[in-house]
């Protein structure tokens, strides 16, 4: 078997994918009733739209430290939003 073959099935991995799922306190998230994780994710789903919107006028403005915080913030979020799906 090939670096390349190792390489792809490791990148299938979802904790790869999604580095969230592999922190203990998303379990806690995945027990909450369907309601509540819809309404948690369409918060983080908006949170992630606002903070990439954030990012993006930072950069503009040359406030690179600021950009690359509220990408960080825009990562989470979306990757938090995933796992609630």
């Amino acid at each position: 078997m090939g670096r390349h073959d190792r390489s792809r099935r490791r990148h299938a991995t979802p904790e790869v994918r999604n580095p969230m799922l592999a922190l203990p306190g998303t379990a806690r998230l995945l027990q909450l009733d369907p309601h509540t994780r819809s309404l948690l994710r369409a918060v983080l789903l908006d949170l992630a739209v606002d903070a990439r919107t954030r990012a993006e006028d930072s950069w503009r403005r040359h406030k690179a430290p600021m950009a690359a915080y509220w990408k960080a913030v825009s990562v989470y979020a979306g990757h938090l939003a995933r796992v609630l799906r």
